[in-house]
């Protein structure tokens, strides 16, 4: 229904105008109209719910009554059931080929039928990443050497070549050194920025904002030769699929396609995709989304409604239909307190996401309030709600509040975006005020969290599960050292603890003691790849410099970036030339310090650590730091956020109380703490949002502008059908529109069906569509074997999702099956009327072949694990009708229904050994010809006993699909003349 169309809408009386001198006027379904005093206790994502109801409110799908049940909510939650429509959807490339496939099959399935096929194109707006195929077939890995003594013509000493392609990729000189790159030169330098370098050493060269620098000489350079081969090779594995994309983004409306080397979908949908308000269909409207990847809750950060859904949900979507949920409980955390100076972002979404998880709120939506909300910046907010797997919760919810808005000025939005923005949200009170207490919603229940009690650890000094408070780090150390040599003992007698060791390095004296750091190691790989660490970490630099600090020069210093974009916006920020000040320079990108290869200590050093018999330390900010795999002399090492790497390399030491010692002297001899030099978190925030993420997203969007030169170039069929081609082993088209009529038969009963599979509890996903490889005796090799393919060249179920003949034969294919059948594990099952053992795949061919229909037998908790849309495409290809289970994960029971099998439940106290089953009977399911919702009907065995079942269609929709055989068939009968 076309909202233009209003007058016969049940909530038309709501719609409102957004008016101002600095935008066009706009129409929007303003809830407040309903003068009902709950809106404004309904938490913050309710309200998003409420509103999207309301607008797509159309009698069938979406109902008055689910308007009532939201506004109800504090009653009706874990109740009542409601339906949600979305503003939009995500997919990626893994799920997106066989739900776009499946809209390919549908327009040649109406064609035949005297159907425009270029009607078929899906309802709800779309955006397809292709970021899932990417391989490493090239890899390189170097040992980088020491910085050399630091001036500013001086780089960085490079000690052992080390490039080599990976296991999986070509043996040939492709993915070995660049052209023009000199030994252990890692990063793709091009021979004309790098040829008139000395070797080992740079001319001096200003730092300039450049989007991508050789690591060793701040110059420009072009994209390292690793990802330039990584990316042919995936565009020449992906070919087919890719021509499929390139083709569906031309023939299809409402689809936005990305193609490879963009982004990662996650990422695309923080920095482009989101809206935060939608326009379209003469409404402006919040966004809200649902997406195939884990990580679409990161959006709710951003005060956009989101969550992840199954392939089938998503595709119901796309083809315009809601999402059934059931309403949640909402637990509100209250966050309050200030954040520690010292905490980075690291800590607080760790210790934000430890709190949540103790708290037990799994399957629960959550939402922050509280005054130490507006302490979080947006990548805070939206790394937290990316966590939700960790907390077992549905959504983590931020409305949006100024700073949100803030964060939108430098991403997505003009000004007048902006303006229309917060003004939407303000008339209809999704604009949140922490200031106004009387904005505090009413929750299922409330948390609350005191910032101030997340405490910055550092992990040591063996093992990386060993925290320690930095307030405690000092005396720690000194326990440490008294222990017994274990896990973290070195068991030092108390009259050897105050040593000290001379040493002279570079003709100055100095001295080493327990606990001297000789390690510093800036890392921004995994747990610190957050921009706002590194860069606090730059800050401290900066500030440590001013200060007139400086690090001790034989303590081997280091910086690893984990790529190219963290050095560009270390340079952009200004942040760079005084990390090297103190020692951090780039050496490269890749694994380095965290695996060893950590170039020699000086010998002095070595030899002062031998003669006291020191415990050495290392400092780093990777992820793995074991008992002397930095040095083997340096028996100490702690995991630490970037800044306080370079504050204890600044301290020279591990043992010291950073809150009441200084960590140096300046010029002045006045002692310099480091309070003195820590940059706030306003400070990180501020160079964050206004340098690095707005510097991101302009060079997003011109990628995103310009797309790739393969993908210009890459030729598709311009017509509207998409011209299958019989020998393609990866798309194929599905048989799902077969015998597609106008007319819709009545419930047909299922007659002397034999039970395909008898299962017992706990059956997965994984068991019934397996995603990973394909064994070489399975049902799907012998197919692709057919095909003239190699072992080598099956490659994964997951990889051939738009082939439905081998995901069919997929089915049912896992070896870790039990099948009581046949009293074993395995992909077989028996053949009943032959007596055969089969693998399934023949076995219900051979049924098929009969007109036999076929049904499933199973225990508790069928179809548990993940959203996997072929775990119900698979059983109806396989000529499955129906599903009797003692129980059924909710999500797949709503696949098999939008599939057209029957998920029937066996009664309270009945299984299929109480009714003394043997799983050889036939089953006759009495399905009457005005089925409804949760009916009890009567199955017949051929041994003359009958049992009743529950049939599990929740609604009214759900027995439109069943009847019209799956929502696909549905939709497309809905476009025939």
């Amino acid at each position: 229904m076309c909202l233009l169309f209003c007058t016969e809408h049940p909530f038309g009386h709501l719609i409102d105008t957004l008016q101002s001198e600095q935008y066009e006027e706009r129409r929007y379904f303003n809830p407040q109209k309903l003068s009902d005093v709950r809106y404004e206790k309904l938490p913050f994502c309710m309200r998003v719910l409420l509103e999207s109801t309301i607008r797509k409110c159309d009698g069938f799908y979406i109902k008055t009554d689910d308007v009532s049940s939201i506004l109800a909510w504090q009653k009706q939650q874990n109740q009542a059931e409601v339906a949600f429509s979305p503003a939009r959807v995500l997919l990626q490339d893994f799920t997106g080929i066989p739900a776009m496939v499946d809209l390919a099959a549908m327009r040649d399935a109406l064609a035949k039928q005297g159907v425009d096929p270029n009607l078929v194109n899906p309802r709800c707006p779309t955006d397809l990443i292709v970021d899932h195929s990417l391989q490493i077939d090239y890899s390189k890995c170097a040992i980088q050497g020491p910085p050399s003594p630091m001036d500013e013509s001086h780089g960085a000493t490079v000690r052992s070549p080390a490039c080599q392609p990976s296991p999986r990729g070509s043996s040939s000189s492709s993915g070995s050194h660049c052209a023009g790159q000199r030994p252990g030169h890692r990063g793709g330098c091009s021979k004309a920025s790098c040829s008139d370098a000395p070797s080992g050493r740079s001319a001096a060269v200003q730092i300039e904002n450049t989007p991508l620098l050789c690591p060793f000489h701040l110059q420009p350079v072009s994209e390292p030769e690793t990802m330039i081969r990584n990316q042919e090779m995936e565009l020449i594995r992906n070919k087919e699929r890719l021509q499929f994309f390139k083709w569906c983004s031309k023939a299809f409306k409402n689809i936005n396609v990305v193609p490879p080397d963009i982004n990662t979908v996650h990422q695309l949908n923080l920095e482009y995709l989101c809206q935060v308000v939608q326009e379209g269909e003469g409404f402006i409207y919040p966004d809200s989304v649902v997406g195939t990847d884990s990580h679409t809750t990161m959006i709710n950060g951003l005060g956009i409604l989101g969550w992840g859904v199954g392939g089938i949900e998503s595709e119901a979507v796309m083809l315009g239909q809601p999402v059934s949920l059931t309403l949640p409980q909402v637990v509100g955390c209250k966050l309050v307190g200030t954040i520690n100076p010292l905490a980075t972002s690291i800590d607080i979404v760790l210790g934000i996401t430890k709190h949540l998880r103790q708290a037990g709120i799994g399957g629960k939506f959550v939402e922050f309030f509280g005054p130490g909300v507006q302490q979080l910046s947006a990548p805070d907010r939206t790394t937290i709600a990316n966590m939700c797997p960790e907390y077992n919760a549905t959504v983590s919810f931020f409305p949006v509040d100024d700073i949100t808005l803030q964060h939108f000025k430098h991403t997505i939005c003009s000004e007048e975006k902006l303006v229309v923005l917060e003004d939407y949200l303000k008339a209809i009170k999704l604009f949140r005020s922490y200031g106004d207490q009387s904005e505090e919603p009413q929750y299922s229940e409330v948390i609350e969290m005191n910032l101030s009690s997340i405490v910055p650890h550092v992990s040591g000094p063996k093992r990386p599960q060993d925290r320690v408070a930095v307030t405690c780090m000092k005396e720690d150390f000194i326990n440490c050292l008294n222990e017994k040599v274990g896990f973290k003992g070195f068991h030092i007698s108390k009259e050897k603890q105050a040593t000290q060791v001379p040493f002279l390095h570079e003709g100055a004296e100095y001295n080493l003691a327990h606990g001297s750091v000789v390690i510093a190691a800036v890392i921004s790989c995994t747990n610190n790849c957050n921009p706002s660490v590194m860069l606090a970490a730059g800050l401290l630099a900066k500030k440590a410099v001013e200060a007139g600090l400086m690090v001790k020069p034989y303590i081997r210093t280091s910086l690893v970036p984990g790529g190219g974009t963290v050095t560009h916006y270390l340079n952009t920020s200004g942040v760079l030339p005084y990390l090297r000040k103190l020692g951090f320079e780039v050496v490269g990108y890749g694994c380095a310090t965290c695996v060893g290869n950590t170039a020699p200590l000086p010998e002095s050093v070595v030899d002062a650590i031998k003669q006291g018999d020191l415990v050495a330390c290392g400092v780093l900010s990777g992820n793995r730091h074991l008992e002397g795999r930095l040095c083997d002399c340096v028996r100490a090492n702690y995991l630490a956020s970037p800044p306080l790497v370079v504050a204890y390399a600044i301290a020279g030491t591990v043992s010291i109380d950073l809150e009441t010692e200084p960590l140096g002297v300046n010029s002045e001899g006045k002692d310099v703490y480091l309070r003195d030099i820590w940059p706030s978190k306003e400070e990180v925030n501020h160079t964050e949002e206004n340098i690095v993420i707005a510097s991101m997203f302009k060079e997003l969007r011109s990628r995103m502008e310009k797309g790739s030169t393969f993908w210009n170039s890459l030729e598709s069929a311009e017509s509207a059908l998409f011209p299958w081609d019989p020998k393609s082993t990866y798309i194929r088209c599905p048989s799902f529109f077969s015998k597609l009529s106008k007319e819709v038969c009545t419930p047909q009963s299922i007659e002397g069906a034999y039970p395909l599979l008898f299962l017992g509890d706990k059956v997965t996903t994984d068991h019934i569509s397996p995603a990973g490889s394909i064994a070489r005796v399975s049902a799907a090799a012998k197919y692709l074997q057919s095909k003239r393919l190699t072992p080598r060249e099956f490659n994964s179920y997951g990889a051939r999702r738009g082939n439905d003949a081998v995901m069919t034969r997929g089915t049912f294919a896992s070896i870790k099956l039990q099948n009581r059948l046949i009293g074993k594990t395995g992909p077989k099952t028996l053949h009943i009327p032959s007596g055969q053992t089969l693998d399934v795949f023949e076995a219900a061919e051979r049924y098929q072949r009969d007109g036999v229909p076929l049904i499933i037998l199973a225990g508790k908790e069928y179809g548990s694990g993940s959203s996997r849309d072929w775990a119900a495409k698979g059983p109806y290809l396989l000529g499955v009708r129906a599903v009797i289970a003692e129980s059924f994960e909710k999500i797949h029971w709503n696949h098999l229904v939008g599939m057209g099998i029957a998920p029937l439940q066996f009664l309270p106290g009945q299984n299929a050994d109480s009714l003394e089953l043997c799983g050889k009977e036939r089953f006759t399911i009495n399905i009457p010809q005005e089925l409804i919702p949760r009916q009890q009907l009567i199955v017949q065995m051929s041994t003359g006993k009958s049992f009743s079942v529950m049939a599990l269609f929740e609604n009214d929709m759900d027995v439109a699909f069943f009847r019209h055989g799956g929502i696909l068939k549905y939709v497309a009968r809905s476009l025939l003349p």
